[in-house]
């Protein structure tokens, strides 16, 4: 009986250590730079992040395509302001901006 507690209060302090440190979209597009080009609800530089949002809507790539732009930068999506990569961009950082932008961008 101890040990079956020992194991749930392990894996309950695992998983509440995991969610603590799982940073909020809006933290790594702060430690990212993004938001100086990019609004949450507004176009700064480029697009705010609802507007990208709603381009990408329904698209069965979007993740892909969008994790693509990101990493990889490029010019001619949204105009002639080119965007610049994002190569320093953690695989885990990247696929929690994706995942968000893909949910709808909500603040």
């Amino acid at each position: 009986m101890k040990t079956k507690i020992l194991r749930v209060a392990a894996c309950f302090f695992a998983t509440a250590s995991l969610s603590a440190t799982a940073a909020a979209p809006t933290e790594i597009l702060t430690k990212n730079a993004c938001l100086a080009c990019h609004g949450v609800a507004n176009k700064i530089v480029g697009p705010g992040y609802n507007e990208v949002a709603a381009k990408y809507a329904g698209q069965a790539d979007a993740a892909a395509t969008l994790a693509k732009h990101i990493k990889e930068g490029g010019v001619g999506v949204w105009g002639q302001i080119p965007m610049p990569a994002q190569p320093n961009l953690t695989e885990s950082d990247l696929k929690t901006i994706v995942d968000w932008i893909v949910a709808g961008a909500q603040p």
